[in-house]
């Protein structure tokens, strides 16, 4: 059988013990059995996310999540800044428009982080607004901003900080109460190393404030009454069952690693993974001063279809990374170090990029990347 290796930025590899959870037979989700997984997942994230704040749970996948936020947050005409500098902080401009918010976008270069003192510029030249939208891990970039400077600005105005934490959750450090991080969305299919289903979404006393005096017709993504369900550890709505019960699983998995362990290790992978890829003359796409420890984001020599390399890769050996987006398709690749990766799963994809880049023509050293990064990881 080939291999299967997912070196991408969600879905992350699943590791064999949740692989088992997630085969034990369904029970029902109205019972007290279920209640207490319920009571253990939101528990667990607010554990994760240095939080107290309420945790409502959806079927989704993040970007389920982040319509949540839009809709519960933003009345029609309410103004809204959105940080724009990649495809998920489009994302947040793309939902913003579609719900008739006036969104006021802060289009960074990509490769690059949004700055806390663009921000209050914003906001003192705009002080009516609602809410203001980054990307804890923009992984179209690479790149992760400075949230703990921008929640030091935001809380002093009217407006809410919302965080897409969905690849960044348990990956890349981020304390929700201490950085003033109003809602923060994630999912279960990346840092938590389980198949998509589950969307989740925190929520400070500010935003719960603004939920309720939201304007914005909705329904199944009502985070009022996730808060109601909630409160009685239920939710609004069919669960998704297996997948929260193996949340729990994953959450121990995690807290016995110690997170902060477990984001050293990402920082280290990391690093490796960086000392391998320009061992062989590839580039770093992004800003080292703000590149985030979820993926690794590199540049391709003039020649080299980064399309086509993915797809050898994946099809011919298992190795699965992914290809660029927007202007950058078929430009860069982007190698993941995340969830269940550990550093001989690293090594199998560099080993794989460098064949692969040679027999596509690149000129380098056979074996250069996996020597510097065997280099990097024996010293740490």
């Amino acid at each position: 059988m080939k291999r299967n290796l997912l070196l991408t930025p969600g879905p992350t590899q699943v590791p064999p013990q949740l692989c088992e959870v997630l085969a034990r037979p369904i029970i029902h989700h109205r019972t007290p059995a279920f209640q207490e997984y319920l009571k253990a997942v939101v528990s667990g994230i607010q554990e994760l996310a240095y939080t107290k704040n309420d945790v409502y749970l959806l079927v989704s996948s993040g970007s389920g999540g982040m319509e949540a936020a839009v809709t519960n947050l933003l009345s029609p005409g309410d103004k809204a800044i959105a940080v724009n500098g990649g495809k998920f902080g489009e994302r947040w401009i793309d939902l913003c428009q579609a719900f008739k918010a006036s969104t006021i976008e802060y289009k960074v270069e990509w490769g690059k982080a949004p700055q806390a003192a663009q921000i209050k510029r914003l906001l003192d030249t705009n002080p009516d607004t609602k809410a203001v939208f980054i990307t804890l891990a923009e992984t179209s970039t690479g790149v992760t901003p400075d949230v703990k400077a921008i929640g030091d600005v935001v809380r002093n105005y009217k407006a809410v900080l919302v965080v897409d934490a969905v690849s960044g959750f348990a990956v890349q450090e981020i304390r929700v109460d201490e950085w003033h991080v109003d809602i923060m969305i994630s999912g279960s299919h990346k840092g938590l190393m389980l198949p998509p289903g589950v969307g989740f979404v925190t929520a400070s006393a500010k935003a719960i404030a603004q939920i309720n005096a939201c304007t914005t017709p909705r329904l199944y993504f009502d985070l009022r009454e996730a808060k109601k369900a909630m409160e009685k550890a239920d939710t609004a709505f069919t669960p998704a069952i297996g997948i929260i019960i193996a949340m729990v699983e994953s959450i121990k998995l995690i807290k016995q690693r110690g997170l902060e362990n477990m984001f050293k290790e990402f920082i280290r992978l990391a690093q490796g993974t960086r000392a391998g890829c320009k061992a062989i003359g590839l580039e770093l796409y992004t800003d080292p001063s703000c590149a985030t420890n979820v993926l690794t984001a590199v540049k391709l020599p003039a020649g080299i279809d980064g399309e086509k390399l993915a797809k050898i890769m994946r099809d011919t050996h298992g190795i699965t990374v992914a290809g660029g987006q927007d202007s950058l398709k078929g430009k860069v690749i982007r190698i993941a170090h995340m969830g269940a990766l550990d550093e001989y799963d690293l090594l199998t994809g560099i080993a794989c990029l460098e064949k692969v880049l040679h027999q596509m023509g690149h000129k380098f050293e056979l074996g250069a990347g996996l020597t510097a990064a065997q280099k990097y990881f024996n010293r740490t």
